[in-house]
């Protein structure tokens, strides 16, 4: 099964290195789950992410980027489910 993602940053905001850290880190984490990883130029703001086509983050939608934990869990649950993220599923204690 081909596993997708996508980002889509603003290159007005100068939004490439942060979408290509967060690139980096999805690639580190998912590296035998992803298949495919797209950064894609946009304009006017825009910052989302999707996986296997389905929208999992906009920065309007959200007023702001993700955390990498928070992206990480929301790219896991779209590419493979099954797969423990260690210490990042770990609810924190108040």
């Amino acid at each position: 099964m081909e596993n997708k993602v996508e980002i889509t940053y603003c290159t007005q905001c100068r939004w490439l290195l942060r979408a290509s850290w967060m690139a980096q880190e999805l690639l580190t984490t998912f590296d035998q789950e992803i298949t495919a990883l797209s950064l894609v130029p946009g304009t006017g703001g825009i910052f989302e992410i999707k996986a296997n086509g389905n929208l999992i983050w906009s920065r309007k939608e959200k007023n702001g980027f993700p955390e990498i934990t928070e992206l990480k869990q929301l790219v896991r649950d779209q590419v493979a489910p099954e797969k423990n993220l260690g210490h990042i599923d770990r609810k924190k204690k108040l």
